[in-house]
């Protein structure tokens, strides 16, 4: 964490008034929501293999069957 960047925005934030602070405390709210949330794909490699390649395979077809249908009298 950079503590400068901290310093400098605070010193801008009280320099505005009290509307424009909340508007930056929500904007500050919603940027650390922003960031990505999981787990690296190292931490996924445990999973492999975990289901089988026949049941991967009823999956693919099933997916293909039933997902890539386009109804063009949908809209």
């Amino acid at each position: 964490m950079n503590t400068r960047i901290i310093e400098k925005v605070m010193e801008q934030l009280q320099a505005l008034p009290y509307d424009l602070q909340r508007q930056v405390l929500e904007f500050t709210r919603s940027l650390a929501l922003s960031v990505p949330h999981g787990v690296t794909g190292r931490q996924l490699l445990q999973f492999a293999g975990a289901i089988s390649r026949s049941d991967v395979e009823l999956m693919r077809k099933a997916i293909e069957q039933g997902c890539e249908q386009v109804d063009t009298d949908e809209w």
